[in-house]
């Protein structure tokens, strides 16, 4: 239980339902879809609409979505809502330019926003309410205005000058050249003209005709491949989840071409090499952390990608003899140099995750990856693209090299744990690359350490930085900073809060939710 006396908040406790978002008006619009009778997948729906408007900086229509959902039987189903690379990226296109880096390009970056196709396969499969009701909290917001909140203010002006290379970024995110103010309320008109289209017509309003003619054009014009052929042919797959234990829980994940499997890697690593043997605040337990998940992140990066390119599978890399040989190359107090990292770009998403009355749980992220995706926005539809492609790269016979109607590495994570078949926590944990990072540190703080939700969340994190320098969050910086050094790994303390998260964990015995928001970001968690 936390100390009272200090600044934090409590975890929510409730009975009968519960939402946990990055954005108060998002999770009030989840509470209101309960309330009226909805369930949670149609909660998540409205909440994730709402958060294209409200944080359009990290999510939107124009990116993609993953979903894990819990089924009252206990049943599990998994959702790739990934887009594909134009059927025209081909791999030696870029080799005979010589582009090594292709977030420099950014209508390149420009895959097929999925996250559409999905919202409207999960109402399909799981809703009660129809895109005409979960989508008007959105297009309210959209065309009525929303106040600007603390963090999606910060995040909004340091996006500026990429908005202003952009002639449909400036249009609809820029105020006079600026970012809007905090409190000042923004309006989205034109891309509330896009919703209500999506609301009263679907998915196909979207991927075929005037939408999709303007997307196309909008990329080509810039120079990239995106064609209406490519949008029109978008597809998601319900998949089966991939999953490993740790602590006696079972930890499930999306199959890649998502990083979900870095995180498994993590956590069995981390099983194997004794993590809670270490103190909850030790500087052996932080230095363990960082080598465990640059091990396992180099596995994902030369690996993980579209299913139909990786040379091994995702058994093959569970494997106990792969997850020992991993840890044995491990060092108490070294760090390990011969481990090099490729840069991804700065990049965050939103996470979010609901629990109704009859324990279905639906565990959903969406993104537009880095930062108003792209920078590139469609002027008139006025929908932010996403640069997911920027997670290709361009290297021949990399699993991962980029290629025509292919899927990147992806790095949006929904997580799901459950013990003995019954749900223990829907959770997730944001922050682009930084997310199986995020997943292997919060669960250990409940599992191995006893927080609950919000304690978990509120921990301080540890990450490396693009330049490889390891970043630690200012409450822990003193404490574990020495250690650190004396390993051998550089480190400053981190310039902004590692990514975001929420979780909602069931206590069967007394048949309550428990649920947390993380504090780096405006959201937070409530029930009814």
């Amino acid at each position: 239980m936390r100390a009272f006396d200090c600044p934090g908040r409590s975890a929510v406790y409730a009975t009968d339902g519960m939402a946990a978002t990055s954005h108060p008006l998002a999770t009030s619009s989840a509470l209101n879809v309960l309330r009226e009778g909805g369930n949670a997948v149609d909660a998540a729906l409205s909440a994730v609409a709402v958060l294209g408007v409200v944080e359009p900086h990290m999510t939107g229509v124009g990116g993609d979505c993953f979903a894990i959902i819990h089924e009252p039987d206990g049943t599990l189903r998994g959702l790739n809502g990934s887009g594909r690379a134009a059927a025209g990226a081909d791999l030696n296109w870029y080799l005979e330019r010589q582009v090594s880096d292709l977030d420099t390009m950014p209508a390149h970056t420009v895959t097929v926003p999925a996250a559409v196709k999905a919202w409207e396969a999960l109402q399909q499969r799981y809703g009660t309410f129809g895109l005409d009701r979960l989508m008007r909290d959105a297009i309210r917001y959209a065309k009525d205005g929303f106040a600007v909140a603390p963090r999606v203010s910060s995040d909004w002006q340091a996006a500026t000058e990429k908005l202003s290379n952009d002639e449909g970024a400036t249009r609809h995110y820029l105020i006079d050249g600026s970012a809007p103010d905090l409190g000042s309320l923004h309006k989205l008109p034109n891309l509330a003209t896009t919703l209500e289209a999506i609301a009263s017509g679907g998915a196909d309003v979207f991927y075929q005709g005037a939408i999709a003619a303007e997307i196309a054009s909008t990329i080509q014009a810039k120079g990239g491949f995106l064609s209406e052929d490519d949008l029109s042919s978008v597809e998601v797959d319900w998949v089966d989840l991939i999953s490993a234990q740790y602590g006696g829980y079972d930890v499930h994940q999306i199959p890649p071409n998502g990083q979900g499997l870095t995180a498994l890697v993590l956590l069995r690593l981390l099983d194997q090499l004794g993590l809670n043997q270490h103190d909850v605040d030790a500087a052996e337990r932080v230095h363990l952390e960082i080598e465990a998940a640059r091990l396992a992140y180099a596995v994902r990066d030369a690996y993980v990608s579209d299913p139909a390119t990786m040379s091994r599978s995702v058994n093959e890399i569970l494997a106990d003899d792969h997850i020992a040989a991993l840890a044995a190359t491990f060092n108490t107090s070294k760090r390990n140099d011969e481990i090099t990292l490729p840069k991804l770009p700065d990049s965050d998403t939103v996470y979010l995750t609901v629990i109704d009355r009859d324990l279905r749980a639906i565990s959903l992220i969406n993104s537009v990856y880095g930062d108003f995706g792209s920078g590139i926005v469609t002027p008139q539809s006025g929908i932010v693209l996403q640069n997911r492609g920027a997670c290709f790269v361009v290297e021949e016979g990399h699993d991962n090299a980029i290629g025509p109607s292919k899927r990147p590495m992806h790095t949006i994570i929904p997580g799901m744990v459950t013990k003995g078949g019954k749900l223990a926590w829907s959770f997730g944990v944001m922050g682009g690359a930084y997310q199986p990072m995020g997943h292997g540190h919060v669960l250990p703080n409940m599992i191995d350490y006893g927080m609950d939700p919000q304690e978990a969340l509120d921990h301080p994190r540890t990450f490396w930085g693009k330049d490889d320098v390891i970043e630690v969050e200012r409450p822990a910086a003193s404490s574990v900073v020495p250690h650190l050094e004396a390993c051998g790994h550089p480190v400053r303390v981190a310039p902004k809060p590692l990514g975001g998260g929420q979780i909602i964990g069931v206590d069967h015995a007394n048949g309550v939710m428990i649920g947390g928001s993380d504090p780096r970001k405006d959201g937070l968690a409530l029930g009814i």
